[in-house]
């Protein structure tokens, strides 16, 4: 059943649909009066009937719910250094998938491509509507935030608001006694927010993974193999997922 994020609450059981939403109900899912569909407002979804069409516009009436909540038990923030091409979307829409709570962009000293800040909000934006729509076809309850572009001094300092702080170390997967990442997942399980910060192409500088551990970060090794600045989130979020879920 099609799926989408309101920003509007049911009143009196009643919610009017506008915009890109009810562009796409009417003329690319050519829905009719007495068509279902599930409406998300306030991270609580329930299921709903149109019950008219006003314009462009779209009438729908409550039906059923709260239904199930499919989001993680724990917030995930993923913070990765700015990778090149066309990565950022990968991470977006696939981690959206797997139930990141935020994405964090911030400016690494590898960063081999630098954030045009006069372009800067419409990326952003153009990232927002990528995990708008892999919410939507995951059934997700939220929308992941896409936050603006830090420097790594910004990204210290916000670090702060999370209980859980990780950084994934390349050379951690170098050492024969490291600590295995699912251990340390199960103690980083009894937090409710978890920030874990990837390097871009070529990884974190040691200067960088030196401040990172001076403000309480824990290096994780994720295996033997070095992943790819896309497919290191992917991989932790899924670890998490397996733990909690």
């Amino acid at each position: 059943m099609q799926r989408y994020f309101s920003s509007l609450p049911f009143i009196n059981n009643r919610l009017l649909i506008s915009g890109d939403d009810a562009k796409h109900i009417q003329k690319v899912m050519r829905m009719q009066e007495g068509n279902s569909i599930i409406i998300v407002t306030e991270e609580v979804a329930y299921k709903a009937v149109i019950t008219g069409f006003e314009g462009q516009d779209v009438r729908v009436e409550l039906t059923e719910g709260p239904l199930k909540n499919n989001e993680l038990p724990k917030k995930i923030t993923i913070c990765c250094g700015l990778p090149k091409g066309e990565k950022l979307d990968l991470i977006t829409q696939k981690g959206t998938e797997l139930g990141m709570d935020e994405l964090v962009l911030f400016d690494a000293e590898r960063s081999i491509v630098k954030w045009d800040s006069s372009k800067g909000l419409k990326k952003q934006q153009r990232l927002q509507k990528i995990a708008k729509e892999a919410a939507e076809q995951s059934h997700r309850n939220k929308i992941p935030q896409i936050s603006e572009m830090l420097s790594f001094k910004q990204l210290l300092s916000m670090s702060s608001k999370y209980d859980c702080l990780f950084v994934a170390d390349e050379e951690e997967a170098k050492l024969s006694d490291r600590k295995r990442l699912v251990d340390q997942l199960k103690e980083a399980l009894n937090f409710d927010s978890i920030l874990v910060v990837f390097g871009p192409e070529g990884g974190l500088s040691r200067k960088e993974i030196s401040e990172l551990h001076e403000k309480g970060f824990h290096s994780i090794s994720l295996g033997p193999r070095i992943l790819r600045a896309e497919t290191a989130p992917l991989y932790v979020l899924s670890a998490i997922s397996y733990e909690v879920e």
